[in-house]
């Protein structure tokens, strides 16, 4: 006896009645979903794309010194020395207010620099045409803001902020270059002691495209004009180590968040401008263990900085020269620990050094004072 059977019949009749409307009403539902998206994806495309905004660059905080005095200002005492050179770079963080230096010699490095300007022009300074924006950024920031906000006791704005006065040297110069990069590049030179390389960045690598360089240690500076930084640092010894690394981290480098780093050689005369004669490089013909006049050798040491230019993107590499007498650094008691270092130029992971920096020459003279 089947009781289901019958019932289940009798329901078919309500059952179809009741799901026909349910079904219009999801096929409704649907296409009405589907006319919304159609509507919405058209409105989206009709409108112009709102363009991305780049966050604006935070101002740089350069701290004041209100009250410096130059002539008062002694030079930094720097002594890098390592028992073992190896190749690295070595960095470490720095600040805006850093980027430039005064303090005692100013004046003579200054008077010496105009000089060397005027005596060498283009193999001290120089810039291609794809340098030109970076170079004239470099020169409004550095005379309307670091120097004037950096150094107040000596650089003064006029009251239209269209030219800055040196009042130790009594020069005013236009905060606007004209045209002319070259004299600008002339202007930043006898204004600052610091000396510069401006690079872009290209398919090829990190580019030199303005220079200005009164102090160099043993190179031609108009001969990286235009060069990578691969082939500036072509002569250095196992460069190869660390090239890679540098490429990257100047792509890295942030506005306001600059680096400094040291370099140090030893040379065996009293002159700051020198193209030649520093280094040891491909056939040059040099002399070993020559004897040296002591009072004449120096330890040479670069301050040098890394940052970057908010406007072009350009990397400034900066430097400021410093020479100390070898014969202070032993008086200092330090004469075995700067012995150990050029000694150390050998037996790290560039052993070249130790002829490119012309070691090879005062090295045996220099060490034996050292430990005397």
């Amino acid at each position: 006896m089947n009781l289901i059977s019958p019932l289940e019949g009798s329901l078919h009749p309500f059952a179809n009645l009741i799901f026909l409307p349910a079904a219009v009403v999801v096929s409704v539902w649907i296409v009405t979903t589907i006319a919304k998206q159609w509507m919405r994806s058209r409105r989206q495309y009709s409108q112009p794309a709102k363009a991305e905004v780049a966050p604006p660059e935070k101002a740089l905080v350069i701290e004041p010194l209100h009250d410096f005095d130059w002539k008062n200002a002694p030079r930094r005492q720097l002594r890098p020395f390592k028992p073992t050179y190896h190749i690295t770079m070595a960095i470490r963080a720095d600040t805006p207010s850093e980027l430039i230096t005064i303090d005692e010699d100013y004046l003579e490095r200054i008077t010496h620099r105009r000089s060397i300007i005027a005596t060498h022009g283009s193999t001290v300074h120089g810039c291609t045409p794809e340098g030109d924006a970076a170079v004239r950024e470099l020169y409004t920031f550095l005379l309307t803001e670091q120097l004037p906000k950096r150094f107040p006791t000596i650089f003064q704005l006029s009251k239209d902020n269209s030219s800055c006065k040196n009042l130790v040297t009594g020069m005013t110069f236009p905060t606007i270059p004209d045209g002319n990069m070259d004299a600008a590049l002339r202007v930043l030179g006898e204004t600052v002691e610091e000396d510069f390389f401006l690079l872009q960045q290209t398919p090829e690598g990190h580019r030199s495209v303005a220079f200005m360089c009164c102090f160099p240690a043993g190179f031609d500076p108009s001969s990286k004009l235009g060069k990578t930084l691969v082939e500036i640092h072509a002569p250095v010894p196992s460069y190869e180590k660390i090239g890679t690394s540098m490429e990257r981290f100047f792509s890295r480098v942030e506005v306001g968040k600059s680096v400094k780093r040291t370099n140090w050689s030893v040379q065996t005369h009293t002159d700051l401008f020198n193209c030649k004669g520093n280094h040891i490089t491909g056939d040059d013909v040099y002399k070993e263990d020559e004897k040296v006049d002591i009072e004449k050798t120096f330890l040479r040491i670069e301050l040098q900085t890394v940052t970057r230019l908010p406007k072009t993107r350009a990397v400034l590499f900066s430097f400021k020269t410093y020479l100390y007498p070898v014969r202070q650094v032993k008086e200092e008691g330090l004469g075995p620990a700067f012995a150990e270092a050029i000694e150390g130029l050998s037996k790290g992971n560039a052993p070249g050094m130790w002829t490119y920096k012309s070691a090879v020459r005062w090295g045996s003279s220099v060490i034996d004072y050292l430990r005397s």
